[in-house]
């Protein structure tokens, strides 16, 4: 194809698009580097989120949209879809970059460099506590390596965009020199990595190169215990041991926000303040959920809020790394069958209890890391089936679940399950001969018949139907809520069966996962005994995180 020395609107809109493709084909690896402040594991997942934002914006201006319309649509829709510290510096890059493209009428090689060096700049802004060897340094090397080769003589759009990408992918490269975080954990920068994917998508509608092919991200090796120590630097640092991620939009006047920055300065760090014209997109790092939300509410009207909790994200991914590079039963190589299974978990007892019931390949996911739909479709191919059934095991997944079939020449059908003892239940009914729809049927009847709960313990202070709740309360939780607070793990175990069990129930599965103990276990089959001598207990090593017990009735 021949060379593009200016990219107008539609040659933007492909820009955009090929960037969201990237980083959607990329999101595992640049997840698989986040380290930094905490590893909480979703850099790449943030960034294609926040660039699937901007494309949505731009499909509704339409296929016709002027310059300035395409350039406002990216610059909004950056904004309304940021998702983490990542995606919220990646909308202000953008913002910054689009507002030169439209006042230069295109994209070329001058305007190239101008829109990389307002982003930089832009971006750097809007952080509050700005760190090299972050996306922050990445982009300012390819801003001046583009500034550099614009100022030559007939620098045409591609040779700017390469010198960018030359001397972005230079500069990440020594992210490690600056970030002992990184270099502890033997990684580059995740964020850093995520952006020169903007340059490959310029010079991919450019000249026609190929998008880079991500490596697959079970070959990077992190050392995550390595990196949280060098991400925590002393008693004196507020960095890396900062528990909640919150994030908001925020409707306010622009006078009122340096007085609102200034505040959150004082409660958290990883701060991201960027919008304008009464609308901002705030990201913080804290421990004080509340004061951090009450910092808005002082100076306008928050909405969208969303909070996670970084530490289990961290723990819930130690556990799906660890089973990702195990080789469990289930996926060692099996005969030709009619119907194959494909299921969802963590924990290498669960594995091989699944692995044992007939599942052809597991995929490890869980309550805060969910698989993405390509992961479960190159387990569906893996399978020596025509017809597969897919155990999502967490409502969470149940609608990635449900986008295989389409992705696929196999016949592919969900019983939507919703924890692992539903998962366990559907198995039993389940005949590798018979066909996927009759397996379908059958095993979601199964499932439906279970009644399932789960015990785990509460990250933060907040009330329900049973009372109020504390921090580190254990929580006994059925498909209707929490049934069950106590301080003890044995109690709130037995408060949910309490719940959970009727006359008309004769078995109990206990599913043991981190933090269970046989003293615990103990009690808790005595109590059963007690008030429920009529049913029998199966108690089975699980080995899942964040959950104690699993609890299956029927």
């Amino acid at each position: 194809m021949p060379l593009l020395e200016r990219l107008g609107a539609d040659d933007l809109r492909r820009v955009v698009a090929a960037f969201r493709d990237a980083l959607r084909a990329h999101q595992a690896v640049i997840n698989r580097l986040n380290v930094y402040p905490v590893p909480d594991g979703d850099t790449g997942t943030n960034m294609a989120l926040t660039l699937e934002s901007v494309v949505a914006e731009l499909d509704g201006t339409g296929p016709d949209a002027d310059l300035a319309a395409t350039c406002k649509a990216i610059s909004h829709g950056s904004l309304m879809g940021a998702r983490g510290n990542s995606g919220v510096i990646l909308s202000q890059i953008l913002r910054g970059a689009t507002t030169v493209i439209e006042g230069a009428g295109g994209l070329e090689g001058a305007s190239l460099a101008a829109a990389l060096a307002a982003g930089s700049e832009a971006a750097y802004g809007a952080v509050m506590k700005p760190v090299e060897g972050t996306i922050l340094t990445v982009v300012r090397a390819a801003a001046d390596a583009a500034g550099a080769q614009a100022d030559r003589d007939g620098a045409s759009l591609v040779a700017v965009a390469g010198a960018a990408s030359a001397a972005g992918r230079s500069a990440l490269d020594r992210t490690p020199e600056l970030l002992p975080v990184l270099a502890e954990a033997g990684v580059v920068d995740a964020g850093g990595a995520g952006f020169l994917l903007f340059l490959d998508a310029v010079l991919h509608v450019a000249d026609g190169r190929p998008l880079p092919e991500p490596v697959d991200a079970g070959e990077i090796e992190v050392d995550l215990e390595a990196a949280r120590s060098a991400s925590d630097p002393g008693e004196d640092s507020d960095v890396g041991d900062l528990r909640y991620e919150v994030m908001y939009l925020l409707e306010a006047p622009d006078q009122a926000i340096p007085a609102f920055k200034h505040v959150w300065a004082g409660i958290g760090d990883s701060i991201v303040v960027v919008g304008g014209e009464g609308l901002w997109n705030c990201h913080i790092h804290t421990d004080d959920i509340g004061a951090s939300i009450e910092a808005a509410l002082d100076c306008g009207r928050p909405r969208s809020i969303r909070v996670t909790d970084l530490m289990e994200q961290v723990e819930e991914e130690r556990w799906v790394r660890e089973g990702a590079g195990a080789e469990p039963e289930a996926d060692a190589p099996a005969e030709p069958v009619t119907t194959a299974v494909v299921a969802v978990a963590t924990g290498e007892g669960i594995r091989r209890i699944f692995g044992s019931l007939g599942v052809q390949r597991i995929v490890a996911g869980g309550q805060s890391m969910n698989p993405s739909t390509a992961q479960l479709v190159e387990a569906v191919e893996a399978t020596s089936a025509d017809d597969v059934i897919v155990l999502p095991n967490n409502k969470n997944i149940v609608a990635v679940a449900e986008q295989v079939d389409a992705q696929t020449a196999k016949t592919v059908r969900v019983v939507p399950t919703r924890s692992i003892a539903e998962g366990f239940a559907a198995l039993m009914t389940y005949d590798p001969e018979a066909s996927g729809e009759v397996n379908a049927a059958e095993m979601g009847e199964a499932a439906e018949q279970v009644a399932a709960g789960e015990v785990t313990r509460a990250v933060r202070p907040s009330a329900c139907e049973v009372g109020p709740i504390a921090e580190g309360d254990w929580l006994g939780i059925s498909r209707d809520g929490i049934r069950a607070v106590e301080k003890e793990l044995w109690a709130a175990t037995a408060g949910l069966l309490a719940h959970l069990l009727t006359d008309d129930h004769e078995i109990v599965t206990l599913i043991e996962g981190e933090g269970a103990h046989a003293g615990e276990t103990r009690r808790i089959t005595e109590w059963l005994a007690e008030h429920h001598p009529g049913v029998s207990c199966e108690v089975h090593h699980g080995g899942q995180p964040l959950y104690p017990y699993f609890v299956g009735i029927e």
